[in-house]
């Protein structure tokens, strides 16, 4: 159990953060006694050498690839930004962005969407594909989207904020299609977020040319994450410096962090299927209270398409900010929305993307439970969240 949750607080904060496993921290602690640098020559810089492609292989067993094909990063933020703005940067390298068109979902983590704010900037032309009510991404939609001198597509597969799944195989096939059609290669890339917890990540299934992982969304040691990228996807680095990572990422490897991420992906991937079955028993049972004490609350996201262990519910004329502080006070953590967006922004982006009352995108509560969330958690949250229920009312 981690220190925080050893303190008898009630964490239902999984999709912002997720506490290490003891398997991750040991990895780390054993590989962080290696300390040479895994590009020298000699027998330690060997030794962790050989400790970092471990890590590397597993990773891309995980995800059904060569061990290549997956670069190190320091987390999703910088896995996303090296996808998206390195490839930007290897056709900058050759000519301008103008002429160029790009697709995003306009539920994107902001690591996702800032990065096509950027080639707007630069003079690509960008198309943000709204999701239905549900929270997909309709293939037929991306279909509409695409064009001619469309270059790269960015769908996430489970969405942190509503839990929504989105049908990647199927707008893979679209984009396939089309470039069968025109005679050229557009390049499709996913934040794979969260969905790896529950949901096997074989990029060859999803179709995609790119794919980022954050160890600290995976149980894993925060600071690090990976980028799969296809060997038909051109990159620039963003990072200049050393050839770390196929040139690709600039700095000394951080052999650790990989080792503690690999040893956390390991016990994921354990644990994918009975996880998925005992969360989300647990996440309709607090579903269920909610609606049955709040009339007028609405789940956002898809109850069918949907990862088991997060629930979004909107509250009318419900101060959803007062409630989630009041619950935190109780010992109690929960959010209104993806912690990346909790300051400054009064409402949810991907909420108000989905359309239906504008109320319901600032009126948000984000539970999200994980491997040390148990049944009498759902219902002292419960029991706490209605006696707090009428103070929070507008």
């Amino acid at each position: 159990m981690s220190p925080l949750l050893k303190q008898r607080r009630i964490y239902l904060d999984y999709a912002s953060a997720t506490p290490a496993v003891e398997e991750a921290v040991k990895a780390y602690a054993r590989a962080a006694d290696v300390f040479a640098n895994p590009g020298s020559i000699h027998a330690d810089g060997i030794r962790a050498r050989d400790m970092l492609r471990g890590a590397r292989d597993t990773v891309a067993a995980d995800l059904g690839v060569k061990a290549r094909e997956i670069i190190f990063t320091s987390g999703g933020t910088e896995a996303n930004n090296l996808a998206l703005l390195g490839f930007a940067r290897k056709r900058l390298l050759t000519g301008w962005l103008s002429g160029t068109h790009w697709i995003v979902s306009s539920i994107e983590h902001p690591s996702v969407l800032e990065c096509f704010a950027e080639f707007e900037r630069m003079g690509g032309a960008v198309t943000h594909v709204d999701p239905d009510l549900s929270g997909r991404i309709a293939p037929e939609k991306v279909a509409q989207a695409l064009r001619p001198d469309t270059v790269l597509v960015s769908v996430g597969w489970g969405n942190s904020e509503i839990g929504t799944l989105q049908p990647l195989t199927d707008i893979a096939r679209v984009i396939r299609t089309h470039e069968a059609a025109q005679g050229t290669t557009v390049i499709f890339h996913a934040d794979l977020g969260q969905a790896p917890l529950y949901k096997h990540p074989h990029v060859h299934t999803l179709g995609v040319d790119m794919a980022t992982l954050d160890s600290g969304k995976l149980y894993g040691p925060r600071g690090v994450g990976a980028l799969y990228v296809h060997n038909r996807v051109p990159l620039a680095p963003i990072l200049l410096g050393g050839g770390q990572e196929r040139g690709l990422r600039a700095g000394t490897e951080n052999m650790a962090l990989a080792a503690g991420f690999a040893a956390a992906i390991k016990v994921v991937a354990a644990e994918r299927v009975s996880e998925a079955k005992r969360l989300a028993p647990l996440c309709n049972e607090l579903a269920a209270g909610i609606l049955a004490a709040a009339p007028g609350a609405v789940i956002n996201g898809s109850q069918k398409h949907a990862l088991p262990h997060i629930l979004n519910i909107s509250l009318p004329d419900t101060n959803t900010e007062y409630l989630a502080l009041a619950l935190d006070a109780a010992g109690i953590a929960i959010s209104t929305k993806s912690a990346c967006r909790e300051q400054g922004d009064t409402q949810s982006h991907v909420v108000a993307a989905l359309g239906g009352d504008a109320w319901r995108a600032s009126s948000t509560l984000r539970f999200s439970l994980g491997r040390e969330t148990f049944g009498s958690d759902i219902r002292l949250t419960l029991a706490a969240l209605l006696e707090r229920l009428p103070q929070a009312k507008q």
